[in-house]
C-alpha cells in the first residue's frame, strides 16, 4: 500500500508557489507492549472511569475541565475546542532564512519528507532545492495542520528536501539553569590531546544500521524462551557465567585515555607478541 501524503499543499516563495506532498520521515520503533495480568486468576485487569462517592460512569459524561484553582475548574466540551482549531492552510509561506547552524538542535523536533506534487511542481521544486543547498540556508515559516500552527523549517535532503517541525521557544528549557553550576575552567592540555586523539581513531561513517535496542532484543528472547518452555508462569533466569562482577573504579584518567588509544581500531589485527621458546626441564644431578 502506498505512503498516505501527511499534507498536501504548496510552498510559496514571493510569487512562486510550488504544489508539494509532505510524509512522516520517521516510525515508531519496536517496542515490547505489557498487559497487567491478575496473577491468580490469570485475566487482564481492566480500567474503569470512577468519580469519588458516585463509582463507575459512563464515558459520555465526561467532558475536559480546565484547573483554575483547587477543585475548581473551567468545563469545555469537545465542541468548543474543537471550535477554537485553526483550519489546516494548503500554503506554506516561507517568509525568513536563516543559516543551517544557527537553529539549536533543541528545537528540532519532527522531520517529514516534502516532494513535488505533480510532474509540473518539479522544475520549481528542483530551483529552490538548489538555491537552499548552495546558499547553505534553512527556510522558515508556520504551517497549520490539524489544528495545531507549527513554526517549520525546510532544508534540502538528496534528491527531495526535509521540513522539520520546530519546538516554540517556551517548549526548551534553558541550558544555563543546568549548566551554571560547571566550572569554566580550561583542561589540561596533555589530557585533551589524548582525548582528541581517542576521537579522532574512533571516527568513522555514521552508519544507523549498526545500532539496534538491545533491551527488546533481550526481551524478546525472555518471552520466546518462556513461551518455548510452554510455561507461562515459570520465571526463567539467566545463569551466572561465575565471573565476579567487579564494582565501581576510580580510575586515573591519563591512564585511561592512554590505554584507549593505544587499544587498537575494530577490525584491526592485534599484533602477535613472538611465541616464547620452551623452557628447558632442569637438568638432572648426578648421584
Amino acid at each position: 500500500m502506498a505512503a498516505r501524503a501527511y499534507w498536501q499543499g504548496q510552498i510559496r516563495l514571493a510569487l512562486v508557489s510550488i504544489p508539494v506532498e509532505i510524509y512522516a520521515a520517521t516510525k515508531s520503533g519496536a517496542q515490547i507492549a505489557f498487559h497487567q495480568v491478575h496473577e491468580p486468576s490469570g485475566k487482564r485487569v481492566k480500567y474503569e472511569k470512577v468519580v469519588p462517592g458516585l463509582g463507575a460512569i459512563d464515558t459520555d459524561e465526561i467532558v475536559k475541565g480546565y484547573p483554575v484553582d483547587k477543585d475548581h475548574y473551567v468545563l469545555l466540551d469537545q465542541a468548543e475546542i474543537d471550535a477554537v482549531k485553526l483550519d489546516s492552510k494548503k500554503t506554506l509561506e516561507l517568509t525568513q532564512f536563516v543559516d543551517a547552524d544557527e537553529i539549536d538542535v533543541l528545537y528540532y523536533e519532527r522531520p517529514y519528507f516534502v516532494v513535488p506534487a505533480d510532474d509540473l511542481a518539479e522544475e520549481a521544486f528542483i530551483v529552490l532545492r538548489e538555491a537552499l543547498r548552495q546558499s547553505k540556508k534553512v527556510g522558515l515559516g508556520q504551517l497549520a495542520m490539524r489544528g495545531r500552527e507549527y513554526v517549520v523549517s525546510l532544508k534540502p535532503c538528496g534528491r527531495g528536501m526535509v521540513l522539520e517541525t520546530l519546538r516554540y521557544a517556551d517548549e526548551v528549557n534553558k541550558a544555563q539553569s543546568y549548566f551554571r553550576d560547571i566550572p569554566d575552567d580550561k583542561p589540561d592540555a596533555d589530557l585533551l590531546d589524548l582525548a582528541t586523539t581517542l576521537i579522532e581513531k574512533k571516527t568513522h561513517r555514521f552508519d544507523p544500521a549498526q545500532f539496534h535496542d538491545r533491551y527488546v532484543d533481550a526481551l524478546r528472547d525472555l518471552i520466546a524462551r518462556k513461551q518455548k518452555s510452554k510455561s507461562g508462569r515459570k520465571i526463567i533466569e539467566d545463569k551466572d557465567d561465575g565471573r565476579a562482577r567487579s564494582g565501581s573504579n576510580v580510575v586515573d584518567l591519563m591512564a585511561a585515555l592512554k590505554k584507549s588509544v593505544e587499544k587498537p581500531a575494530a577490525g584491526t589485527p592485534a599484533k602477535k607478541k613472538p611465541a616464547r621458546a620452551a623452557a628447558k626441564p632442569p637438568a638432572k644431578k648426578r648421584a
